[in-house]
């Protein structure tokens, strides 16, 4: 793919410190993702963790991802090697991981993601390395360039621990789960006093190793407010809330048509 691949491009725009916007994609089909790339977003965030894909239904939207270059991350159940191999062989270009509290889980799931001694187990024949068409250096390199490893913090532990997670090579990002992180601090609800100082910490911890920051937001106007705790990817919404969004508009704009 080269310099020019989008896939390969998703991290040099992290690291640049540029505003992106993808979405979570719940629907198990490739159809849904074909949609969503033409959309403009940056990239799409399959949810292999609360949604009902499948192996058979991540591969065809990692398949369709790669042929159309197109950077796709996988929020995966857990951080576990077994579960990273799977989805990056297939193609993702990274991995989202959930519920990441501690710098030794961090650790190891950087560890899983990349190639090296105790690390990810390297195959030239996956859709990822081109099916055998691609050198050894070449793949090496790469995933050096391209893979994406973004760690979730959604728990209070997570947060004392942002400094230490922030601060490992090959952990690209830290993404706070807004929901998640609200309830586990005793709310019902993302107004509460808690989120704002946890997203400050973590966004400073962010910002002293050059780390990039990332969280969901429902909107464009969220987005905008939370800029200011140093956010620089968003996962907006979702599909299905845009389809609902849309759907519910045009039922009442119907229903309010006088005659």
């Amino acid at each position: 793919m080269g310099d020019t691949s989008k896939a390969t491009g998703l991290l040099a725009r992290m690291r640049a410190g540029d505003r992106l916007a993808g979405t979570f994609m719940k629907t198990p089909s490739h159809v849904a993702l074909e949609i969503l790339m033409m959309s403009g977003l940056d990239f799409v965030c399959v949810d292999a963790e609360h949604s009902p894909f499948d192996r058979t239904a991540l591969d065809a939207c990692l398949a369709v991802a790669r042929a159309r270059d197109f950077p796709v991350l996988v929020r995966i159940l857990d951080g576990t090697p077994a579960r990273i191999l799977d989805v990056m062989d297939m193609g993702a270009t990274g991995i989202v991981v959930p519920h990441v509290d501690s710098a030794e889980k961090a650790r190891a799931i950087a560890a899983a993601a990349r190639f090296g001694h105790g690390g990810r187990g390297f195959a030239g024949s996956t859709r990822w390395a081109n099916y055998t068409a691609e050198t050894m250096p070449d793949l090496l390199d790469r995933s050096a360039a391209e893979t994406v490893v973004l760690v979730q913090i959604e728990e209070p532990e997570g947060v004392e621990a942002c400094e230490a997670i922030a601060a490992l090579d090959g952990i690209d990002g830290l993404f706070i789960g807004p929901a998640d992180l609200s309830v586990g601090y005793g709310h019902r609800g993302l107004d509460n006093p808690d989120l704002p100082k946890a997203m400050a910490r973590v966004g400073a911890a962010c910002r002293d190793a050059g780390k990039t920051y990332a969280t969901w937001v429902p909107n464009a106007a969220t987005a905008a407010d939370w800029s200011r705790h140093g956010f620089t990817l968003f996962v907006v919404a979702s599909e299905h809330g845009w389809i609902l969004q849309g759907a519910r508009a045009v039922a009442a704009e119907i229903a309010a048509i006088d005659g």
